[in-house]
């Protein structure tokens, strides 16, 4: 009878990575938003909920970065649901650091309220979208039904989502696991185990790029999964900077796969000490290019290519990619290595170790300028998702670091002894298979080929069992397994903070988003302001009252008493509101007089909230005239 093959158990810790990455991965994914803004409004003139009197020509967007705009990014909505706007795409106001883009409206508009919807692509690939509204004249009630679902979400914006992870584990894959085995352990070119985790990293990076390739278009635009096919809307993507980077990711994919060619066909069965070396020197070169290569594609087209330092920035980002997939990707060929290839040596393992040592050292140096430049500021690391995310992120480096040390701590005990007593043992039943298979030459073929499998079957198990026997051995596996776990979570970590809103940006956006928006204290505005025309019985104080003292129709009173408090009568009372930060203004009202000292007028509209200078001039005789003013906090 045919010997079942022994217990595989790479597969097991395989799919116990697999399903810890899976479910740390879906627990970030749970907490985030469907669509990580990066870029953020800062502003807009009108403002959001402000009345105006007369209908502005056209309605302008801050926003805090660099963003992408097309045909209908910028709607504007009448009450009534119709466009209020030309249709014309926005025009580009920016003005050095301020990113500003505007549309014209239709002239001769009702009053009413109208929303304003935009939709847009951050600088960092990502999408974003909103809406506010403003009045003209009056508020009123409005039809208008806007998507519930912010853009970038919906199944199609998790599909993507995962897609972005695994394009992520298939890099490290595919370039840890080549520099593994070109660097530290060069005979796993003839290893199938070490193939096999390098062409799968490989297969599985190129799938997730035509995924998200195929996505772009329904995760920044409808939402659905049949305009994935879509050709117009493909070349659309083809002409942003993702779509031209994930392009650029497939072409240098096919030379990773010249790579992977030449590594384990050609390299593997070099056995000249002098060519070999050459061929290594070739590989190491064009490998590196075509590594770093793929990682700019991720450099150019999200965090890094957006904010300040941006030059700096994106191959800071490319050493920092390549530093994890060379310790992470590592851990993981190490790791099946150790299951899968008995007789990798103690010098291959110490290699590593070197190489994995100097990632760290590019990993901290490149991670504190990101940290840095993402950040900013300790309330940003404290109070935002990326800045709560990173603190997680480092925690994690800790924790796989200790776990390394004691990996360390093994390879230091580990000879290859144990290998080569292993080889040495295994080599008798192979030996015995041989010969079993030479004298069977008078039995049957089928009878020689069932005892050769049988014979190879024992010679696996007694490899399996020498190496097992090798606690050294056994014990580095069990440190690297954990390394690899804490690896995996880490990943996913990282993957979560590509594809959240930077803390420095967050908070530059509330910063400003309040400063623009900040409500006055609530109530009527009083005023009092002492006068002196000049001339006879020209001293006395104006009193005003501004009710309810915010934004759209207000009622103002105003009071003159005389020097001796009682009420005064003035030939001609003008008033005057300016709001100087937005140069709006002088806004002239005529109070309608109502009694002896009082005057009142009715439906007096302040646009928005802002400081307010009051201008109000009193004039007691012919030519005694005076203007006093004051500013006050109108919400």
């Amino acid at each position: 009878m045919r010997r079942p093959s022994p217990i595989r158990r790479p597969f097991a810790a395989v799919a116990l990575l697999a399903a810890l990455f899976s479910l740390v991965s879906g627990l970030l994914l749970a907490g985030a938003g469907p669509a990580a803004a990066h870029a953020a409004l800062t502003g807009s003139d009108p403002q959001d909920g402000a009345v105006v009197a007369t209908a502005p020509k056209e309605v302008t967007l801050t926003f805090s970065e660099a963003i992408a705009v097309g045909d209908g990014s910028i709607r504007v909505l009448d009450p009534s649901s119709k466009r209020a706007d030309t249709g014309v795409e926005p025009k580009d106001l920016s003005d050095g650091s301020t990113v500003r883009y505007g549309v014209e409206l239709l002239p001769g508009l009702p009053d009413g309220t109208y929303t304003v919807a935009w939709q847009a692509i951050s600088a960092d690939s990502h999408p974003i979208s909103g809406a506010f509204t403003f009045s003209i004249g009056a508020p009123s009630e409005t039809a208008v039904a806007l998507p519930s679902e912010e853009v970038g979400g919906g199944a199609v914006g998790a599909v993507y989502g995962i897609a972005r992870y695994i394009a992520y584990a298939g890099f490290i894959l595919l370039v840890g696991g080549a520099a593994f085995v070109l660097g530290c352990w060069p005979r796993g070119a003839t290893a199938r185990p070490m193939q096999r985790l390098v062409v799968r990293g490989w297969i599985t990076l190129t799938a997730a790029t035509l995924a998200m390739l195929l996505l772009r278009n329904p995760y920044t635009g409808s939402g659905k999964f049949a305009d994935a096919f879509d050709l117009t809307g493909l070349q659309a993507v083809l002409d942003t900077k993702p779509g031209a980077a994930l392009v650029s990711r497939l072409l240098l994919l096919g030379a990773a796969a010249l790579f992977i060619a030449v590594l384990f066909g050609t390299y593997a069965r070099r056995e000249d000490a002098v060519e070999k070396r050459d061929l290594t020197f070739g590989l190491a070169v064009g490998g590196g290019v075509v590594a770093a290569g793929i990682a700019a594609t991720w450099a150019m087209s999200e965090h890094a290519s957006t904010g300040i330092q941006a030059g700096i920035a994106m191959p800071v980002d490319v050493l920092h990619l390549l530093a994890v997939a060379a310790w992470l990707g590592g851990l993981v060929a190490l790791l099946v290595a150790l299951y899968r290839t008995p007789d990798i040596g103690s010098e291959a393992v110490r290699r590593f170790s070197r190489v994995a040592f100097g990632s760290v050292l590019v990993l901290a140096a490149t991670g504190i300028y990101q940290s840095w430049r993402q950040v900013g500021s300790w309330s940003a690391l404290t109070g935002t998702r990326y800045g709560q995310l990173l603190i997680v992120k480092v925690v994690l480096i800790v924790l796989l670091l200790a776990v390394a040390w004691f990996s360390r701590r093994w390879t230091g005990r580990l000879t290859d002894a144990a290998t080569a007593s292993g080889a040495f043992v295994a080599s008798e039943p192979s030996e015995r298979a041989a010969e079993t298979v030479k004298t069977a030459d008078d039995v049957a073929p089928e009878r020689a080929a069932q005892l050769a499998r049988q014979q190879a079957a024992l010679a696996a198990t007694e490899k399996k069992r020498v190496r097992d026997a090798d606690a050294e051995r056994s014990g580095l596996r069990r440190s690297v397994l954990a390394e690899a776990a804490i690896a995996v979570v880490l990943l996913a970590v990282t993957t979560v903070l590509t594809s959240t809103e930077p803390g420095r940006t967050e908070e530059e956006a509330k910063g400003a988003s309040t400063a623009a928006t900040a409500p006055a204290p609530s109530g009527p505005v009083n005023l009092s302001m002492p006068f002196d025309t000049g001339g006879r019985s020209g001293k006395g104080t104006v009193r005003m009252d501004i009710d309810p003292g915010r934004s759209g129709a207000n009622e103002l009173h105003v009071w003159i008493d005389g020097s001796d408090g009682k009420p005064m009568d003035v030939p001609e009372l003008k008033v005057a509101l300016t709001l100087e930060a937005q140069e709006i203004g002088p806004l002239p009202v005529a109070p309608d007089r109502l009694a002896e000292g009082h005057w009142s007028a009715s439906n007096v509209q302040i646009p928005m909230a802002g400081e307010w200078k009051v201008d109000v001039t009193v004039r007691t005789s012919d030519i005694d005239q005076v203007t006093v003013d004051k500013t006050v906090k109108i919400g």
